[in-house]
């Protein structure tokens, strides 16, 4: 048994929709989301494709329902929705609540915590598998990858629940270098996916590689002075992972909709934190105002 008596996905987009599916071959899931993909849940079922291929029946609405008690609440929302969507559930948490933050950005689960209180337990985890929005109720499963958990009693029951469910989890003794990591990898692939409308394997390519090491630079010596240490090979490992993924970012996709983006949760935070530490940051600069160029420029359309 995982220990929690329900699963609730808040901000059931492409990825919280994923998870929400996978959870409920096992788990009693709340599926929480914008009402067109709700209806169309509702009406037709979530339909999966690539990897995992399917209709599927899910318990979905725009807003929880009842008294939360020992749930595991799973944040898939934006980081810029945090604050409002917490507020939103605040009265229903308890004690034996426990949040699951699964988002883009650095310092979510502080912020979080600092919402909900210190009697909730709250968990950051990442996310590596590849999912693309295509409609309401329509969902495309690119590449299947782990659950990076902190490696923490905490995190046992979240492990032993996504572990029966057929997820792939890893357990990390360094969380902070992880999330540190992953905000490198997002501060290149979602931009430069943005900029060029391009899928992810297509920022892999040499004629980027300058571009590609000059964020990456600027993000390993912020972190420096934020007391991470981001060894190894990183422009190298993220133009990897960058060629394994078909799908367009999920910064893309929110600019051809004409949504707003987390470029201040990613290369916005390298330069928040550049201000901070009087470490320039000139390139993560410049691409958080093409981005808002961007963004604008569709609105406008």
């Amino acid at each position: 048994m995982s220990g929690f008596t329900k699963v609730i996905i808040l901000g059931a987009g492409a990825i919280g929709s994923y998870y929400g599916y996978m959870l409920s071959r096992k788990m009693d899931v709340l599926l929480i989301g914008r009402q067109r993909h709700i209806d169309a849940i509702k009406s037709r079922g979530l339909e999966l494709t690539g990897a995992i291929d399917g209709v599927f029946d899910l318990d979905v609405s725009t807003e929880i329902r009842g008294n939360l008690g020992d749930s595991l609440i799973i944040l898939t929302t934006k980081a810029y929705d945090i604050e409002k969507t917490i507020n939103k559930i605040r009265g229903v948490l308890r004690s034996n609540t426990t949040i699951l933050v699964l988002q883009n950005g650095l310092g979510n689960e502080d912020l979080v915590q600092a919402l909900v209180g210190p009697e909730v337990d709250v968990i950051r985890g990442l996310v590596s598998t590849g999912v693309e929005f295509l409609s309401p109720g329509r969902i495309e499963v690119k590449l299947v990858r782990d659950t990076v958990l902190p490696k923490t009693a905490k995190s046992e029951k979240i492990e032993r629940l996504f572990t029966s469910c057929g997820l792939q989890v890893r357990l990390s003794e360094r969380m902070d270098t992880e999330i540190w990591r992953k905000l490198t990898m997002n501060c290149v692939i979602n931009p430069l996916s943005a900029l060029f409308c391009m899928p992810s394997t297509e920022i892999a390519v040499d004629g980027l590689r300058e571009v590609r090491k000059s964020i990456v630079d600027e993000c390993i010596r912020v972190a420096e002075r934020e007391g991470v240490n981001l060894d190894g090979d990183l422009e190298g490992e993220i133009s990897r992972a960058a060629a394994s993924y078909s799908n367009l970012s999920s910064m893309c996709q929110d600019i051809m909709k004409g949504r707003k983006t987390e470029i201040d949760f990613l290369n916005g935070k390298i330069s928040e934190l550049g201000r901070r530490h009087k470490v320039p940051t000139p390139v993560n600069d410049v691409f958080i105002l093409l981005i808002q160029f961007m963004r604008a420029r569709y609105i406008a359309m």
